[in-house]
């Protein structure tokens, strides 16, 4: 997540943490911060603001604190203030709450409604949506694609304004008992005066308790135009915003968002229903300077419905290691998020992310279980009996190099070898006891 802005404000603070600090060392330290900002395409008067204040009270730290200690906590505390302080929450009702989402096109709205719907159903709310974009023909049909698997209706009817579907299906829903209710809408643009009236019109008629803007990251300042055009249409509650795994500029858009007023209560990391985290700027400022946000790893992990059993565990680390162990161990892993979003939420993550290939990793155990589904079930349970002809048809049917197929049982292997090295170690021996309870 915004990799290259950490990246930068990272080796800043690499930079001063091994010299001594002197005027010139801080300055030099707060022209860093100040072409890492701009580049990522924060507006140039809040970052002159931002490194006036830490310039400011840089050599007045308080007993007990060095210089240094001071300085990288004002950098944090006037991130933080530039990206609006504390987290904030939707307010929800006690029977229904309705939230209204919009944005210009190709912002991911219509993908957002379906992470939100993801959120709250995971939080055991019964969740609808309502499809009320009547410009998009596969807007109902995306909806419907991205939803059925985890039971959540969508609610259209062919024939009917975008006015009567959202009225009509807040209506039906609420009849049915729904607890949260999602309108998806057109992508419209702040220029559109037909379609921003439109949008007034669908506000107007449904009241919801939330209205929504979703904001593209890669859009950097422009955000706040956005943000300020939507607003005098329909007053904004919140704000989410999306495709900050990839957006060079996406500190620029939560900076100029922030600048409006409008609360930020949701990002978007990644493509998965999964990915998307609720913004608190502590944590995400920490993220950015390489101090991790592990409270974010540990919501992700939770989130994870398949776990391993006890016995399971117990019967790999005796050496019951298979195939379908190791992939479905690395498919887990997957399932947080982008293996680079779950390095960047331990602390000096960012160094680790940059020594390896994340996303080689990631094909990798993609090809991994293509292989795994080609074999026969006596093949995954018993590895020994693959030679070169069975390799052969393995690698034909899912698609991939032979090679492929060998790395698959060069890392079983692998790790069956480490897994009997450590058997014999006492603390291992006292951890398998523990498991059985002797």
């Amino acid at each position: 997540m915004l990799s290259l802005l950490s990246s930068s404000l990272n080796q800043a603070v690499q930079k001063l943490l091994g010299r001594t600090v002197t005027d010139v060392t801080l300055r030099e330290y707060l022209r860093d911060i100040q072409r890492a900002l701009i580049k990522a395409d924060v507006d140039v008067n809040l970052v002159l603001n931002l490194t006036e204040s830490i310039k400011k009270s840089a050599f007045n730290p308080p007993p007990g604190v060095t210089r240094k200690d001071h300085i990288l906590y004002l950098t944090y505390k006037e991130l933080v203030k530039l990206l609006g302080e504390k987290p904030v929450h939707p307010t929800l009702k006690r029977d229904s709450t309705v939230f209204l989402l919009v944005g210009i096109q190709g912002s991911g709205k219509t993908t957002t409604v379906a992470k939100l719907a993801n959120f709250y159903k995971n939080k055991n709310y019964k969740v609808g949506v309502v499809c009320a974009d009547t410009y998009r023909p596969a807007a109902y049909e995306q909806l419907k694609q991205l939803l059925k698997n985890i039971d959540i209706p969508v609610w259209w009817e062919k024939g009917k304004s975008s006015i009567e579907l959202a009225s009509s299906g807040v209506k039906k829903l609420k009849e049915e008992g729904f607890n949260i209710i999602l309108i998806d809408t057109a992508g419209r643009h702040r220029d559109e005066s037909t379609l921003m009236s439109e949008m007034k019109l669908i506000h107007n008629s449904v009241n919801p308790d939330n209205t929504i803007l979703v904001v593209d990251g890669t859009i950097g300042q422009e955000a706040r135009r956005q943000a300020e055009a939507f607003h005098q249409q329909a007053p904004l509650g919140y704000i989410i915003v999306t495709k900050l795994d990839g957006a060079a500029r996406g500190g620029g858009a939560i900076s100029a968002v922030a600048a409006t007023g409008a609360p930020i209560i949701f990002i978007g990391t990644g493509e998965a229903l999964g990915d998307l985290e609720e913004f608190d700027p502590t944590r995400f400022v920490s993220r950015l300077l390489g101090y991790g946000d592990l409270k974010s790893l540990v919501e992700r992990v939770s989130r994870i419905e398949e776990s391993v059993s006890e016995e399971k565990i117990r019967a790999m680390m005796q050496g019951r290691l298979t195939l379908e162990d190791l992939v479905t161990q690395m498919e887990s892993l997957t399932k947080l998020g982008p293996l680079s979003s779950i390095l960047s939420m331990l602390p000096g993550g960012f160094k680790v992310r940059q020594s390896i290939d994340t996303e080689e990793i990631e094909n990798k155990v993609r090809k991994w279980k293509a292989i795994l589904n080609s074999m026969t079930p006596k093949e995954r349970s018993e590895p020994s009996i693959i030679n070169s002809s069975r390799v052969r048809r393995i690698a034909r049917g899912a698609g991939v190099e032979e090679r492929d197929v060998r790395d698959l049982l060069k890392n079983y292997y692998r790790m069956r070898s480490l897994i009997k090295r450590i058997r014999g170690r006492r603390d291992f021996r006292k951890l398998l006891r523990g498991m059985s309870g002797t």
